[in-house]
């Protein structure tokens, strides 16, 4: 009998345990009493080039395919699948299964991975580098000492291992292994046969690996809800929706300065550092990143029909403070190449955070279109960041926003933008709100 749980995400990776680069995702818990020779090798193959074809979920699948060739007569104790993927701090994925303690791990890879000793001297660097098969005794004193993963395996009572590359379209980014206990090892029958259902694996895979890569570069550059506009049909110019937001307009301060007395490189790494501090900031707290402008940036945090408009507008004002104290971190430890500038001229940036209802969608040409939003709330927001210079304060807030807060704000009175109205109320938090 197989009982199998659904894909959950897991905080505790115990009984396992995963280097610092490699973040445990999800896992999918079976309860087995698998029966040898309830299933076949045809049956499988028909599988995957059928009801298989249908598994929208990549976990669910290599969960399901190892635990049906372990239901064939071949001697499969561990299996995993490894991908690369387009992402500029994720190097790839893995899916580890074992009959051993019945899960089947998702996990994601830091690109950091790569330049470890951990990696240099893992069977998987020929198989991912090079596209070589690797296959060992774990019994080989000599081959357990270059390559520590199979004394490890052979403590587990692992006696033979194999891993090769995986790809329908002839690159070798992806990996699979396979691994037994049993003393006699894999024998050409059990190799071949992990290569018959290995091919329309690697096409189902390579699917996937398509569909993952491309959300991956959608929520990188457009931002996670643009991305998943855009990839379910969002591509029409004109094509969006209005929505309430509190909106966020920030600005580096005295920006020409900076560009005037840096190089070209270390002007793009002030951008980068100042950057991660307010959109990192922005993300931590829930906010969607839309545009870098320059030196600026706007963001939205979305307000939902019937959601706790007062939990959104306090997540926004905590992304200004952490931003904030970020970059006076960032003023007190700065890279080297910057430290010189940052010491004459610390680095300011001016946030505004102002409610109203925006159009978030698809504009431009007919063949280059752009996700962003527009309305006289992004207006507003842009005006009211315009007011941090002259009345000195890193952060404003409208008031819609400040009514959301119930908190004790400094009231900075009503000024009067340009292109608007009527004038707006401003406040800004008060010094012991942070630094």
């Amino acid at each position: 009998m197989i009982v199998i749980s659904k894909p959950q995400a897991i905080l505790d990776p115990s009984p396992r345990s995963y280097p610092d680069a490699v973040k445990l995702v999800r896992r999918r818990k079976t309860d087995v009493a698998v029966e040898i020779g309830t299933d076949s090798l045809d049956a499988i193959f028909d599988w995957l080039l059928d009801d298989a074809i249908r598994e929208r979920d990549l976990l669910v699948l290599f969960d399901t395919f190892c635990w049906r060739l372990a239901a064939t007569d071949l001697p499969l104790d561990r299996m995993s699948l490894h991908v690369g993927t387009l992402h500029p701090q994720i190097q790839g994925f893995g899916w580890g299964w074992r009959r051993s303690d019945g899960l089947t791990d998702e996990i994601q890879v830091d690109q950091s991975v790569m330049t470890t000793e951990i990696f240099r001297s893992s069977p998987l660097q020929p198989v991912i580098e090079e596209g070589r098969v690797f296959i060992a005794d774990t019994d080989d004193p000599e081959l357990r000492r270059r390559f520590p993963l199979l004394g490890e395996l052979a403590a587990e009572g692992i006696r033979h291992y194999i891993a090769a590359p995986l790809s329908a379209n002839g690159e070798f980014h992806n990996a699979i292994t396979v691994a037994t206990r049993d003393p006699d090892g894999f024998t050409p029958d059990h190799i071949a046969a992990f290569k018959r259902v290995g091919r329309p694996l690697a096409l189902l895979v390579d699917r996937f690996i398509g569909s993952r890569i491309a959300r991956n570069v959608m929520d990188v550059y457009l931002g996670s809800v643009a991305g998943k506009k855009v990839l379910t049909g969002s591509i029409g110019r004109g094509d969006g929706d209005a929505m309430d937001a509190i909106i966020w307009v920030s600005d580096m301060r005295g920006f020409t300065d900076y560009a005037d007395d840096l190089s070209s490189p270390d002007v793009l790494a002030l951008l980068n550092a100042y950057f991660e501090c307010v959109a990192g900031a922005v993300t931590a707290h829930g906010g969607e990143v839309l545009k870098f402008i320059g030196d600026g940036l706007l963001a939205v945090f979305l307000l939902e029909k019937g959601g706790d408009h007062s939990a959104v507008a306090r997540a926004s004002l905590a992304a200004a403070l952490q931003a904030r104290r970020s970059i006076a971190e960032l003023n007190a430890s700065p890279p080297k190449e910057m430290a010189a500038v940052l010491a004459a001229v610390p680095l300011r940036s001016g946030t505004a955070l102002h409610e109203g209802e925006v159009f978030f969608g698809n504009m431009g040409s007919p063949d280059r279109l752009d996700f962003t939003v527009i309305g006289r709330a992004v207006n507003a927001a842009s005006r009211i960041e315009a007011l941090t210079k002259p009345l000195d304060r890193d952060i404003l807030i409208s008031e819609p926003v400040a009514a959301h807060l119930g908190k004790d704000l400094e009231d900075l009175g009503a000024h009067l933008l340009s292109g608007l109205d009527a004038p707006i109320r401003v406040f800004s938090p008060r010094p012991a709100d942070g630094p």
